[in-house]
């Protein structure tokens, strides 16, 4: 962010606002220094290190590649990769002292090669065994993954967050892809599909991924991770779809059909009929209505949603709910485990990078 637009976060609520010499004069309040770190969450003592923040291409993403897909990252999304690329940077460390071994296991490709004959090798290798229940399957995926070294990691954001992370995932190099919770688990499921692409080609990138929206501006990466992801998880009902007529009226627009294919694939049924429109299988004419009828849907289920809180508020029932936990890599856990019982990490470091209360420390070591 420029000067005076963090000026006026760090002013927001003030009567007399912060100015330029308050800030980048040669002594700074407390009270000013604690607003700050309101905004960039790095402990008071980060700011009074004298030695000056690193700016390699090891230590951010940032440093390493100047556009993104995304070119409007919002802070929420700033902060979210600089948390994961320390963590990385601390897994890295820790798996030298330990002895760890995150060698790549899975050849780079490039967008010469094709998408599809990529992903059918990648399937043959990575895909789990298949599960109706979209969070178990995107389990499996993170378990999976896994085993040849891919870390994957979720991050959740509360409802009351002031500025949610505007993006949908990225892939960090070497081995690391993060997610952002989706309430769609088959979002989710598509942008792990989609950074393993990036993974594959070893590019990385921060951004917004929802294929159910059709988009003809994309770069030609965004487009092959995209294709890659659509055949990764559509297996062989990608065939069936290369057979299908054009959709339209006379057909009922194979509704019947995609949502076979959604159940059996995770594949979102309003991104199949993107495929589709992709594909020329379908008029942008039609599109358009399917994809409204589907919002309309959506839209209704919402509003039921809502009715349903209003009416249990109205009773004066309280609801409750446990928070949600990010769905963790089992080869996070190892790595911690190791360096556990190698002596790198103590109990407390331990707590602290599995975000768990000491009494469950015996569930994981």
């Amino acid at each position: 962010m420029d000067v005076q637009e963090f000026l006026q976060k760090i002013s927001s609520g003030l009567k007399n606002p912060i100015t330029k010499e308050d800030v980048f004069g040669k002594e700074i309040q407390v009270s000013y220094l604690k607003r700050i770190d309101k905004i960039f969450g790095k402990g008071l003592h980060y700011y009074l290190d004298p030695k000056a923040p690193e700016k390699s291409k090891e230590a951010s993403v940032f440093f390493r590649k100047q556009n993104f897909q995304n070119d409007e990252l919002n802070l929420g999304a700033i902060k979210i990769v600089n948390q994961f690329e320390e963590l990385k940077l601390s897994l890295s460390a820790i798996a030298k002292l330990s002895d760890l071994d995150f060698k790549r296991q899975i050849k780079k490709y490039s967008i010469s090669d094709s998408p599809r004959e990529i992903a059918l090798k990648a399937r043959k290798v990575l895909y789990p065994r298949f599960d109706k229940n979209r969070r178990d399957f995107l389990k499996s995926l993170i378990s999976s993954f896994a085993t040849k070294n891919i870390m994957v990691f979720e991050f959740i954001e509360t409802w009351n967050k002031k500025e949610k992370a505007n993006i949908d995932g990225f892939y960090l190099k070497p081995n690391m892809i993060v997610l952002k919770r989706h309430q769609s688990f088959s979002r989710e499921i598509f942008t792990l599909a989609h950074e393993l692409g990036h993974y594959l080609l070893d590019e990385e990138e921060i951004e917004e991924i929802n294929y159910s929206v059709y988009n003809k501006n994309l770069s030609s990466i965004e487009r092959w991770c995209n294709d890659f992801a659509f055949f990764f998880l559509a297996g062989n009902y990608a065939k069936t779809l290369d057979s299908l007529d054009k959709a339209s009226a006379n057909n009922d627009y194979h509704h019947d059909f995609i949502e076979k294919v959604s159940h059996h694939t995770h594949l979102s049924q309003l991104s199949l009929f993107t495929r589709l429109l992709y594909q020329g299988k379908i008029s942008k004419s039609n599109y358009a209505l399917v994809r409204e009828e589907f919002e309309e849907l959506y839209r209704q289920k919402q509003e039921q949603k809502e009715r349903e809180k209003q009416l249990l508020k109205e009773q004066g029932v309280k609801q409750r709910g446990s928070v949600a936990k990010p769905i963790p890599s089992p080869l996070f856990l190892s790595t911690i485990q190791t360096a556990y019982y190698e002596g790198v990490l103590n109990e407390y470091e331990v707590c602290k990078k599995l975000n768990i209360k000491p009494e469950k420390l015996e569930k994981y070591i």
